[in-house]
């Protein structure tokens, strides 16, 4: 991430010490972001993406293996000196309801909760176990330049979650509040001081004060993927990664369902998404990339996105990597035929 993400003195304190992560023979380097982060020719996020479609070229530019147990990753948050990673260990996997007369849809299931804290080359630091009982679902998370914000559901839709607030700096956790749904992921405005949380499948998002106090809430208009790790950007906008499962074609080699990787632009003011793409590339456990965890800079004449789709317990374990994507001064990217794009 970088000091774009922020405003006022926060930006003016997370970018003058922000660094670009580049992963180079399994090793996190790191490097001062020039001029608030925006690099020579001021280039944003928002601004950037909107240049990127179906077509842009992203390489995969560095892997950076996590050698200790992630379990299910979830959500990720990149600091000037720490990496957060969100991950849920099921311990008894929730199980849907043959018949009506239930309030939920599924058990509550068995787990922990974990924030696994690491140092810039990957090292495990700390390992932050949160939730209560049957809320042990942690999910997408923010920094807003000085805590990270994480939910922590129960495994089933229309349930609660509990919101807490790690401080960056100290790893001191604060438990804010609890709410009566599922919340899978949330940003901080730096602006306005508030949240916005998403529930399961990203079908309906809130926004609340710190302190819980709802402010409003609106339903998704938008069905390209459920988002599942999310930033906010200024300007009124945030930007996600996600997946949705959708159905093989009857006539595919492989039945079941295929994983559609994307990313979306949002804007908080009429609540659409202006601007979303595909990310169909793939993880080494053959994922696609934007699965879960997500995150993403514009530094001088590149997007970076970081990414770590695949779970622990898979062959190779959880893998922090590296896209990139040059954009043009006149905001173009580069592309080449569609077909071509896919690969593992």
């Amino acid at each position: 991430m970088k000091g774009t993400i922020f405003s006022g003195r926060v930006a003016a304190t997370v970018a003058a010490t922000l660094l670009a992560i580049l992963t180079l023979v399994g090793t996190v380097v790191l490097a001062r972001t020039p001029n608030h982060g925006e690099g020579a020719r001021g280039g944003t996020i928002a601004r950037d993406f909107r240049a990127v479609d179906r077509d842009t070229v992203w390489r995969l530019t560095g892997e950076l293996p996590l050698r200790f147990q992630t379990y299910h990753t979830e959500g990720l948050a990149i600091t000037p000196h720490r990496i957060f990673l969100s991950a849920v260990q099921v311990i008894v996997p929730p199980r849907k309801y043959s018949g009506p007369g239930h309030r939920y849809d599924r058990t509550p299931g068995k787990g922990v909760g974990h924030v696994f804290v690491l140092d810039r080359e990957g090292h495990l630091q700390r390992d932050i176990i949160l939730g209560e009982g049957h809320v042990y679902h942690p999910g997408g998370m923010d920094f807003d330049g000085e805590n990270v914000w994480v939910p922590v559901a129960q495994y089933r839709p229309d349930s609660s979650a509990i919101i807490y607030r790690i401080d960056a700096r100290t790893l001191a956790v604060h438990r804010q509040f609890e709410v009566n749904d599922h919340i899978g992921g949330i940003v901080r405005d730096p602006r306005t001081g508030h949240l916005i949380g998403n529930d399961w499948g990203s079908r309906r998002f809130y926004e609340w004060t710190t302190r819980g106090r709802r402010i409003s809430s609106w339903e998704n208009p938008d069905y390209f993927i459920d988002y599942q790790d999310c930033q906010h950007l200024p300007g009124h906008e945030m930007i996600c990664g996600g997946i949705a499962d959708l159905p093989q074609s009857p006539s595919a080699s492989r039945s079941g369902t295929y994983e559609l990787g994307g990313i979306a632009l949002i804007d908080l003011r009429d609540h659409a998404a202006q601007h979303e793409v595909p990310f169909q590339y793939w993880s080494p456990a053959g994922h696609v990339a934007t699965r879960n965890p997500f995150k993403i800079a514009a530094t001088g004449d590149r997007l970076t996105v970081w990414v770590a789709p695949d779970n622990g317990d898979e062959d190779g374990g959880t893998k922090l990597l590296t896209y990139q994507t040059t954009v043009a001064p006149g905001g173009d990217v580069p592309h080449k035929p569609q077909e071509n794009l896919l690969r593992r």
